[in-house]
């Protein structure tokens, strides 16, 4: 036993002195303290603007979608999308993210989220569940704009959006959303570039990129500031497996807020048209125009009789400068054009063979306005966008037509059962008159029936009124 004893101390003092020998400095309080206050500042982030952020859950009960292909859906090998839609069953499911930007319940999300969706229901950060109806959205830019009536509305908090003009690279960053279904997930980095283009994730791209990790179901969700106000909406990863790599998008809030503000004013989106074909300098190109590096964008082509046209614009210039700002690339251009209003006035710089002149353009209007759609359109499975003279005379209408065009039709909705197609038009609702998308919102949302009375217009078959029931 005596010996046993022995053996047990002396087994200690070496097991002591070995351990001494390896240990090492503990940082003290003091040197600690900054990581404290960082951790504490993260913490505080999260902790004020979670309530905020929402989960999605948005499904769809027909085996088909809207039946046309949406050509801004990105396919890449490289990015990928990831709206977190499930396996191919009946019915369809999406999942993403989201966030209130109101306080009157409106939430900001993406449209991949949302767009062809029969129900649509929120998920706030304390698990209680609330229908929402979709407002309007934009394919072209990537942005959905959904509503919630609850009458704990006031009781809801909602983001303050920031400028996302002002952030800067190497900035901290943050996200929360719900990726891979894990609700109030919270992750930071750094901004990593401004202004990404041609990526092919969206038709018009302006993406903020960051570091800040994002996976399946991040989709809609904010990219916040070291004040807690939203910078961004998360989009797209660039991804060789399909997961977060490093490289994260998120469309810039000033675009957001641009969309946003058409939606609830006039419940469509319109867009600045120049009427050009723009294309890309390169070094041989800028050097064949006797440039000394490449900038600007060069015009290849001008539409007769289109705001380009009409302000002299030839082919061959090549725009420098877009109000005093100088033009970055073909795809900046297009973008910063698009986001302004039809009837504006912009300013061109413009370098033609040895010349530089200023160029005044009143813009003209897209013809690709953007559809409305909201609860009762939802509910009806189509989507409709404004008639534009251009678009009449491609269908097959006068160009003195009124009212707005069908462009997708939902398989075995009210709509297609009621035999409406893509390319009719819609001229009255209930008896009134319909001219244009904000007087077709108008009429719709004023329905208070179970059925909606509608005087079709189709270039085959003449007008004819059109009864439907709603599901």
């Amino acid at each position: 036993m005596k010996k046993s004893a022995i053996h047990s101390s002396i087994f200690l003092v070496l097991s002591v002195v070995l351990l001494s020998a390896n240990s090492i400095d503990i940082p003290t309080l003091k040197e600690t303290q900054v990581l404290d206050q960082v951790s504490q500042a993260f913490n505080l982030i999260y902790e004020s603007t979670n309530p905020a952020v929402i989960s999605i859950k948005a499904q769809s009960n027909a085996n088909e979608s809207y039946g046309m292909h949406n050509p801004f859906e990105f396919h890449s090998e490289i990015f990928n999308r990831f709206f977190g839609q499930m396996p191919q069953a009946t019915p369809q499911k999406n999942a993403g993210s989201g966030f209130f930007c109101s306080a009157d319940g409106h939430i900001m999300t993406n449209a991949h989220v949302v767009n062809n969706c029969d129900k649509i229901t929120i998920v706030l950060h304390d698990g209680q569940e609330i229908d929402a109806v979709l407002v309007g959205s934009d394919p072209h830019t990537d942005i959905a704009l959904l509503k919630i009536e609850s009458k704990e509305i006031a009781a809801l908090p909602y983001l303050p959006l920031g400028d996302s003009d002002s952030v800067k690279i190497g900035e901290l960053a943050f996200a929360i959303g719900s990726p891979l279904l894990l609700k109030s997930t919270f992750t930071q980095g750094i901004i990593s570039a401004k202004g990404r283009q041609n990526l092919h994730i969206n038709d018009l791209e302006d993406f903020i990129q960051s570091t800040v990790q994002i996976n399946r179901g991040n989709s809609g969700g904010p990219l916040l500031n070291s004040k807690g106000e939203v910078i961004g909406i998360n989009t797209a990863i660039a991804s060789n497996s399909g997961g977060y790599m490093g490289i994260s998008f998120s469309i810039p809030i000033n675009m957001a807020k641009n969309i946003m503000n058409q939606l609830l004013e006039k419940g469509s989106v319109t867009r600045g048209f120049l009427g050009v074909t723009l294309q890309p300098m390169d070094a041989d190109i800028a050097k064949a125009f006797g440039l000394s590096k490449p900038e600007g964008a060069l015009v290849s082509e001008v539409v007769p009789g289109s705001a380009a046209d009409k302000a002299g614009l030839k082919q061959g210039d090549i725009i420098l400068e877009y109000d005093n700002k100088p033009v970055k690339s073909s795809e900046g251009l297009k973008t910063e054009i698009s986001l302004k209003s039809p009837g504006s006035t912009i300013q061109l710089k413009v370098k033609r063979n040895q010349e530089t002149k200023q160029i005044s353009v009143k813009l003209g209007s897209s013809s690709d306005n953007v559809m409305a759609e909201n609860g009762i359109v939802q509910k009806l499975g189509l989507q409709v966008e404004a008639l534009t003279e251009d678009y009449a005379k491609q269908l097959g209408y006068k160009p003195t037509e009124e009212g707005v065009v069908i462009t997708k039709v939902k398989p075995n909705s009210p709509a297609a059962l009621a035999g409406l197609r893509p390319g009719c038009l819609i001229q009255t609702i209930n008896h009134k008159k319909v001219t244009n998308l904000l007087e077709f919102n108008q009429a719709i949302n004023q329905n208070t029936t179970k059925s909606i009375l509608l005087l079709v217009r189709d270039r085959n078959k003449g007008a004819y009124f059109c009864s439907i029931q709603l599901k």
